[in-house]
């Protein structure tokens, strides 16, 4: 590896640090405002964990940066509301009860004379909801942001309906070979006259204008079909006999399924593929895929750790959709700053990097366990079921939720949340996901 590589490769990972650590803030920003709004006391607002490099106190809240950029924090008072005997600690010789009360003492350790009216849990849930919320939310704001801008401004790579190259014969995609045989039959396209650098303008009467499109038309059909081609400045008229083939099978998004084929229409040509802006509608479109793939992801995040164990620790594959962490993300970024591409398309990716990290914490954050920040939405929605109902059956008000109850329950999900963790961070540094 050169010189050059190496400090490029620096480089890139400096970028996805500052990218990563905006990210945390910005997600604590979301907390630590509406807190705030809603007259919660905050001592501290943390990007990052363990030892503080760096921090200053302004009001009654301490801002500061720690050492390890792998999340953040904002600590509020009075998270948690006293026990049922109306104390915020207790002594106990069972485990888990300990934890219920180490929990709640935890969220009045720093009061203050004053703070009886600014805890946390003494807001109305609608109010606790908005402000755990408003962490992950702004993480969403920040992905569809990156994500139209650089969407609508440089684009996707995308198939159009240029003609990039010809087939010279009919060789079934579920071949293993790229060359012609003695007794495979001439493409249509070749036997058409199609060649190298002509646009597709209209296929069987149909006018076309992108590649999807023009796609499904050449795939529906076997048989006779006329195709208008725009070459050297002029409309020229051609007659194609397509055949059935053995084809890609695609998905009802139009991608194509690794491994499977189906029969249909085949014509015989290779599309040129050009970096495209997209309308917002488009984008709007292409932002819902993502987050529906990226529900997708997280659903099956338990399926995929058998192959990141053998990955880690054995001589699996890694897959290219394999979960990747910080570690991997900021390797990806690093190697981004490497590839032989125009200084445009290397930001591009940065940002998309970044985009899709933005929108994993809003999903992952989103999750209803706690200690994440859905775990806490939902339990003051549970809250207010319970008052309401009390109310409309003219019960005694419940009171507040007590979610300390489930502390037991957080501590592990955080300790399988960690071993997830460190499974791919393992993965990432003997077996990562690289880019092509």
């Amino acid at each position: 590896m050169s010189l050059t590589t190496i400090l490029l490769t620096i480089l890139g990972i400096a970028i996805f640090a500052v990218g990563l650590l905006f990210s945390i803030g910005w997600h604590e920003l979301g907390h630590l405002s509406t807190a705030k709004l809603f007259g919660i006391r905050v001592p501290q607002y943390m990007v990052g964990f363990g030892p503080t490099i760096w921090s200053r106190k302004k009001g009654d809240t301490e801002y500061g940066i720690k050492a390890i950029p792998a999340g953040g924090y904002i600590r509020m008072i009075g998270m948690f509301p006293p026990g049922a005997d109306g104390r915020m600690e207790a002594r106990s010789t069972s485990p888990w009860r300990s934890m219920i009360e180490d929990a709640r003492s935890a969220a009045f350790e720093e009061l203050e004379p004053g703070d009886e009216t600014r805890l946390f849990y003494t807001r109305k849930p609608w109010k606790r909801v908005i402000v755990m919320f408003a962490g992950p939310f702004m993480n969403l704001v920040l992905a569809v942001a990156i994500f139209l801008g650089v969407s609508m401004t440089f684009g996707f790579q995308t198939q159009t309906t240029e003609v990039a190259g010809v087939q010279k014969c009919v060789i079934s995609q579920s071949e293993d070979r790229d060359k012609c045989a003695k007794g495979d039959p001439v493409s249509p396209a070749k036997a058409a006259g199609l060649r190298e650098g002509d646009r597709i303008v209209s296929f069987d009467g149909q006018r076309i204008d992108d590649w999807e499109t023009l796609s499904e038309s050449i795939r529906d059909t076997i048989g006779p079909a006329t195709i208008v081609v725009e070459r050297g400045g002029q409309e020229l008229t051609l007659h194609a006999v397509l055949q059935k083939n053995s084809v890609a099978q695609k998905d009802s998004d139009g991608q194509v399924v690794p491994e499977e084929f189906v029969d249909a229409g085949y014509l015989g040509f290779a599309a040129r593929t050009e970096i495209i802006p997209l309308s917002f509608g488009d984008s709007v479109v292409r932002i819902g895929d993502m987050i529906e793939n990226g529900v997708d992801s997280i659903i099956a995040l338990p399926s995929k750790i058998p192959d990141l164990w053998n990955a880690a620790f054995s001589d699996g594959e890694r897959a290219d959709d394999s979960p990747v962490g910080v570690i991997g993300a900021a390797r990806i970024g690093g190697e981004v700053m490497t590839l032989d591409v125009p200084a445009q398309n290397q930001v591009a990716m940065m940002l998309f990097l970044l985009a899709g990290f933005n929108l994993s914490l809003f999903l992952f954050n989103m999750l209803p366990l706690l200690p994440l920040d859905g775990g806490h939405i939902a339990g003051a929605l549970w809250e207010s079921l319970r008052r309401n109902l009390a109310r409309a059956f003219r019960r005694p008000d419940p009171g507040p939720f007590d979610v300390a109850k489930l502390m037991p329950v957080a501590y592990v999900v955080a300790g399988i949340f960690i071993c997830f963790t460190l499974l791919v961070l393992v993965a990432d540094i003997v077996n990562p996901v690289k880019i092509t």
